[in-house]
């Protein structure tokens, strides 16, 4: 019979050997359910036999007291820091200083590692067995972190080798402790939430996380960790950095798998400029590559000045960050109506690129982030991303910093702006704003408002830029010769166009109400406003009372309805548009009214109708179409496929048709 330690630590080892797998190999065998009930399964059998737990069990990651302070611990062998290369150049001459110090003329083989942004960091293991870990400090002198180090799932707390190197009995690696990008964006959205300062990098947030005197607070970080070094080593030998590194991966310690091997110089630039030209890709931040001497008998005949290694350097690339001053806040308005905040800077370079502006996103960033007129700042880019304000440096202010408010009017137009409580944006009410002008001729013009058939992107660039129109209605005051005139448009092409404006008059109050681009207001929308109110002129004036009663109109749908009839130059639009001809009344079905009073909802994939063309040609026909069943819906239309909506049909008793039967009664 199999004994209770066995079966602990049959359970401990297997779990180290799939963190293996998982962590240094980036190849898991089991799935993360499966390996999840190892790990519940060897706590259980652990709570059972308090006895046989140890340090070093895969589920004692989190559970010393707070610390009061860290303890020092120095190292064996300094932990250097490197001299920088920032250009091909220098990477050159670092190579010729090397092999003058050797007196040779041979190539230099070297090992090419990317250069993480992160925490660096020691741990030490004794016969395998993880028993302190500490930081750089000031390279000589560290700070004890081992219970905060133990929380990170990637760093092994017994190795396990993998290979034919033995267990050493002392082995001192070095290595940096990472957040990923996209785990360093969710982290300050949290904090975000919670009212807590963001960290302004990844690097600062891993640096605080390991520093943190309560390791619980470090358990809910997420640390990873990368080797790359070793410091003094009992039990085993290397002969060169790239041995030592396949050694500390086949021990079971996390190796960066983009570290190449390179026989000369021209190998060992070209793999940094590999590494540089994947920077935006990787998950986690870098900031340049590191260039090592390969032989270590090599190393220690070229050995250290100062406080760095001759047989090392870094190529730093360009940075993403930088610091400048915030000149000014003005207002931009988008496509959308949507204004956004921008910093206007000192000019600085940043990733290579001369910056002068950066997005401050809103009104609530910017008081998150406390951002003023005048403040010194962190400013950011990375990759196409524009430019922005990370954080500002506040022990630089003055006290003549200004803070910002959005303005009330749009800077644009003068309409009034209008924050919806679902969002953070503010945007421009004006029809005729003309930083939205394009946009808004588009939604006019498309299929499914007025259905303006020819109206490209291409011509609306036109007519815009030529100034033809200053808002949708003067669209249909623009006169065939003026279409004409236009690139690439031949007489009929023009006579088509003119046609088609003409022939959308009779779109009905429903379309136009839905092309006028009113927030909140869609297709849907419109057509119930038309069905309880009727006529434009008594959707203009209800109150919100009276919106807020119809069936599917909020609070929120009132309030957008009502400011955007609040402005005179939106009204003054539709009376152009009446003026021209343009119908304001609700469109007449053809067809008659078989549908009247019936609510249809369709589900599954139809095979001669799109979903958007069977809705319509239930509402031609006096209907209604939903998206959802419920008490009220008489039929479900069910194609192929069919979701859920046909099993909430069959509970509530609701007829169900198929697409053929629908074809029948239409």
């Amino acid at each position: 019979m199999i004994s209770n330690v066995d079966k602990i630590e049959d359970l401990r080892n297997k779990i180290r050997y799939h963190n293996y797998r998982y962590y240094v190999l980036d190849d898991p065998e089991i799935s993360d359910a499966e390996y999840d009930r190892l790990l519940r399964k060897l706590e259980s059998l652990e709570k059972s036999h308090p006895e046989l737990i140890t340090p070093y069990s895969p589920t004692q990651r989190v559970g010393a007291e707070p610390l009061k302070e860290f303890t020092q611990v120095t190292h064996s062998v300094p932990m250097l820091s490197l001299s920088n290369a920032m250009s091909e150049s220098e990477m050159r001459d670092f190579d010729e200083r090397v092999r003058k110090f050797l007196k040779t003329a041979d190539e230099i083989e070297y090992v090419v590692e990317p250069k993480l942004d992160g925490l660096a960091i020691e741990l030490i293991y004794e016969n395998g067995t993880f028993i302190l870990g500490a930081t750089r400090g000031d390279g000589v002198i560290g700070e004890d972190v081992t219970q905060n180090l133990k929380t990170i799932k990637s760093l092994p707390l017994v190795l396990i080798p993998q290979g034919q190197l033995p267990v050493p009995h002392r082995i001192e690696v070095r290595g940096e402790i990472i957040i990923g990008t996209k785990e360093f964006e969710e982290l300050n959205r949290k904090r975000a939430e919670s009212g807590e300062h963001l960290f302004a990098n990844p690097r600062n947030a891993a640096a605080g996380s390991v520093r943190q005197l309560d390791q619980r607070i470090t358990a809910q970080r997420p640390l990873d960790i990368y080797c790359y070094g070793i410091g003094v080593v009992e039990g085993i030998t290397f002969s060169t950095q790239w041995e030592m590194l396949q050694g500390l991966k086949s021990l079971g310690l996390r190796v960066n798998p983009y570290i190449k091997q390179c026989k000369t110089i021209d190998e060992t630039i070209s793999a940094c400029l590999g590494i540089e030209s994947i920077r935006e890709t990787l998950p986690y931040e870098i900031d340049g590559a590191v260039i090592k001497v390969n032989s270590f008998s090599l190393q220690s005949q070229l050995g250290t000045i100062s406080k760095s290694p001759r047989w090392a350097i870094a190529f730093k690339f360009i940075p993403h960050q930088e610091t400048t001053v915030i000149k000014d806040i003005q207002v931009q308005v988008g496509r959308t109506g949507a204004l956004t905040p921008v910093a206007i800077l000192e000019s600085v370079k940043v990733g290579g690129v001369t910056v002068s502006h950066a997005t401050l996103h809103n009104q609530d960033e910017i008081d998150r982030k406390d951002i003023r007129t005048g403040d010194t700042v962190i400013v950011q880019r990375a990759g196409d991303v524009i430019p922005q304000v990370v954080k500002v440096i506040t022990s630089k202010r003055t006290g003549k910093e200004r803070k910002f408010v959005m303005p009330s009017c749009c800077p644009v137009c003068g309409s009034e702006v209008l924050r919806s409580r679902d969002e953070a944006v503010y945007r421009c009410t004006g029809l005729q704003c003309p930083a939205k002008l394009k946009e808004s001729i588009k939604h006019f013009a498309s299929k499914r408002a007025m259905n303006i058939d020819g109206l490209g992107d291409k011509l609306v660039d036109q007519i815009v830029e030529k100034k033809l129109v200053k808002n949708v209605s003067n669209l249909y005051y623009v006169p065939h010769h003026k279409w004409r005139e236009l690139e690439r448009m031949a007489d009929k092409s023009a006579r088509n166009i003119v046609d088609a404006i003409e022939k959308s008059k009779k779109a009905g109050l429903e379309r136009l109400l839905f092309a006028l681009g009113i927030r909140h207001v869609g297709e849907h929308i419109a057509k119930v406003l038309v069905d309880s109110l009727k006529t434009v002129d008594v959707i203009k004036t209800a109150s919100k009372e009276k919106l807020i009663g119809i069936n599917e109109i909020g609070p929120e749908v009132a309030e957008s309805i009502i400011q955007f009839f609040r402005q005179e130059t939106n009204w003054s639009v539709l009376e152009k548009l009446k003026a021209v001809g343009v119908s304001f009344n609700p469109k007449e079905f053809t067809e008659g009214n078989k549908f009247a009073g019936k609510t249809f909802v369709f589900t599954g994939s139809l095979k001669e109708f799109t979903r958007d063309e069977a809705e319509k040609i239930v509402e031609s026909l006096g209907g209604k179409s939903s998206s959802s069943v419920s008490s009220k819906t008489d039929f479900v239309v069910a194609g192929e496929e069919p979701g859920s909506k046909l099993d909430k049909a069959k509970n509530l008793g609701i007829t169900i048709i198929n697409e053929t039967k629908f074809k029948n009664m239409i």
